[in-house]
Parts: structure tokens; C-alpha cells; sequence
């Protein structure tokens, strides 16, 4: 049984479809990576999954539980799967220790200096245990976006949703975010990344899908998508990808 199940999956706002049927089967330990043009229901596809966002048809299974519809625990839900945001969404009033710590604390009922040792640990894994303690607001970019991921990481998660996390980025700043990815994906972290870093993408996952317009049009391991895409929409994204030297 895939580890996370889609099946079916609907989405609108006032109207207008979002998600248009989506079925998607995810494999543990597998990177997969959400493609397509800005507005093709990348995000909110990572919302649902995380019940940030209600869903108008279908269902979600995360490890054989139904993560759909009403009477979900939304705690264990979220101790499953973990969410990094592009916008960072770091506590400016806490530490960047104590941002890592809350989580384990609160919902896991972790040792308050059990959680922050650990904290420590894996602020030292990403280069950051020097800036244990300062605020947000004192670290680049870069560096808030490496908190958060080591954030998501402190809850022990079995997955990881990875919403477009360098697009708030300086281009100078990306790599360092993405070098985390890699060495989660080299761990066995199960991840589905929305990103437009198409080399990266190449890279790292196990498995590629292009949404367009709310519909997966097109999966497949990354060296058919993007040396051999059947669609032909998949093939005017990717040219137009290439032609802004992004490929």
C-alpha cells in the first residue's frame, strides 16, 4: 500500500476549480516533485494533503487513515506529515532554538531541555548551531528557510510537504536550501516538493508530475518527463523552461 493516497481529489474557491480529480499514489522514502505553471493547483494539491485546505470531493489517506473530511485528528495528522512554507513562518518573538523546541514540547510532550538539545543537534547538521540563539529577524533568508525546514524535521515527521521554499529566495541563497533537501532525500525522507527548479527537480525525485490547469496531466520518472513528456503541454512548459534557461 503507498504510503500517501490521493484519490480523486477536488478543490474549489468560490466556483472556480482548483483541483480538478487529482489521484496521486506516493511511495515511502520517495521524492516526488509537483511541476507546472504558476496557478496549476501545486500549492493548494500540499494544503489538502496537510488539511490546511478542506477538500470538495475525493479522498486522503496518509498511512492507511483517511485525512479527509470531517472527524480528522488534525494533531496526528500533522505529527505524519510536516509542511514547509515559502514565506518561512518563524515565531519573531522566539528564539531560533526555542522556534524548533515549541513543537516537540507542545504536541509531542517532549522534555523542554531534552527538545532544545535536539534542536541543537539539528541546527548543527544544517550549519546553523551558532545562530542557536538569535531571532529570526537576525538571519538571512537562507538561513530563516533552513530553520524552518529543521523546524518540521524536530517533529519526527514520515513525510515532509515542501511548498516552494527558494521561491522567496535571493538566487545567491537557494542552493543552500536546497543542499538540506538532497541530504533529507538521501535519508529516506518521504517528500512531494511544488518547486520551479527544474535541474533540482531532475535531480532529486524518484517521481515527476506535471499539473495543469487542476489535472495531473502527466507522471513519470524525472528522465522521461523531461527528455521524453508524451503530452503536449508538458512539452511547451518544459520548452518555454529551457528557453528561460532554467533547464
Amino acid at each position: 500500500m503507498s504510503f500517501i493516497q490521493l484519490h480523486d481529489l477536488r478543490k474549489s474557491y468560490s466556483g472556480y476549480d482548483v483541483l480538478k480529480g487529482v489521484s496521486l499514489d506516493i511511495e515511502k522514502h520517495n521524492v516526488v516533485t509537483l511541476i507546472g505553471a504558476s496557478g496549476s493547483g501545486k500549492s493548494t494539491l500540499l494544503r489538502c494533503i496537510n488539511a490546511l485546505e478542506g477538500i470538495d470531493g475525493g479522498m486522503i489517506k496518509v498511512g492507511g487513515d483517511v485525512v479527509s473530511g470531517p472527524g480528522v485528528d488534525l494533531n496526528r495528522l500533522r505529527r505524519k506529515v510536516g509542511m514547509v512554507f515559502q514565506s518561512f513562518n518563524l515565531f519573531p518573538n522566539l528564539s531560533v532554538e526555542d522556534n524548533i523546541a515549541i513543537g516537540p514540547i507542545k504536541l509531542l510532550g517532549e522534555n523542554p531541555s531534552s527538545a532544545k538539545a535536539r534542536a541543537r543537534e539539528l541546527l548543527e547538521r544544517v550549519n546553523l548551531d551558532h545562530r542557536a540563539k538569535y531571532f529570526p529577524d537576525q538571519l538571512s533568508g537562507g538561513q530563516q528557510q533552513r530553520v524552518a525546514i529543521v523546524r518540521a524535521i524536530a517533529m519526527r515527521p514520515e513525510a515532509l510537504l515542501l511548498d516552494e521554499i527558494t521561491s522567496a529566495l535571493d538566487p545567491e541563497l537557494v542552493a543552500e536550501v536546497l543542499n538540506i533537501v538532497r541530504s533529507l532525500a538521501k535519508d529516506g525522507m518521504t517528500m512531494i516538493l511544488a518547486t520551479h527548479e527544474m535541474q533540482f527537480a531532475r535531480e532529486v525525485s524518484d517521481l515527476v508530475v506535471f499539473l495543469e490547469q487542476g489535472k495531473l496531466l502527466e507522471k513519470g520518472p524525472p528522465e522521461q518527463i523531461f527528455c521524453e513528456p508524451r503530452e503536449e503541454r508538458t512539452r511547451e512548459f518544459l520548452k518555454q523552461i529551457v528557453e528561460a534557461g532554467r533547464l
